[in-house]
């Protein structure tokens, strides 16, 4: 009776300690379950940096990779452009997860996130890296979300 009291505890011991699925969790999963390979979307990141008119970005992304980014202009998004690394930092749906995850779990004092209903992708990220100071915000949105074949 002993053996069968015990074995009880440690199955409600183990069933307690695991963690349940995240919000963020959830939605990968749902990205990951889409299983699209080939996309194009609008990324807009607003903060208090010189390239607002920039933004959007047209992104096009295959297999993980980025294929283009395009200014509202029409020109590509060079290597040598000063921004290059902070745009493509968010340039993919997968990138996307990982700085909200990052985000989430310390990096910024305050993190708001609302995601796509149907494929799952965080549409619209908030983060406040430092509550009390000025300036530190970072907003991202992805808008004009198209799966490609």
């Amino acid at each position: 009776m002993k053996k069968f009291i015990l074995l009880i505890l440690m199955v409600i011991l183990t069933a307690c300690s695991a963690a349940a699925p995240t919000d963020l969790d959830r939605n990968r999963q749902t990205w990951q379950d889409a299983g699209v390979p080939h996309y194009r979307f609008d990324l807009f990141i607003g903060c208090f940096c010189v390239f607002r008119d920039h933004m959007p970005l047209a992104i096009e992304v295959l297999n993980s990779e980025i294929i283009s980014m395009t200014k509202p202009d029409g020109t590509s998004v060079e290597m040598t452009d000063p921004s290059y690394e902070l745009f493509t930092k968010y340039a993919t749906i997968d990138r996307l997860f990982s700085e909200l995850e990052t985000g989430l779990k310390g990096d910024a004092d305050e993190v708001t996130v609302t995601y796509d209903a149907t494929y799952g992708f965080p549409s619209e990220i908030y983060f406040d890296f430092i509550r009390e100071a000025a300036d530190d915000e970072l907003s991202i949105q992805v808008s004009n979300f198209e799966a490609l074949k």
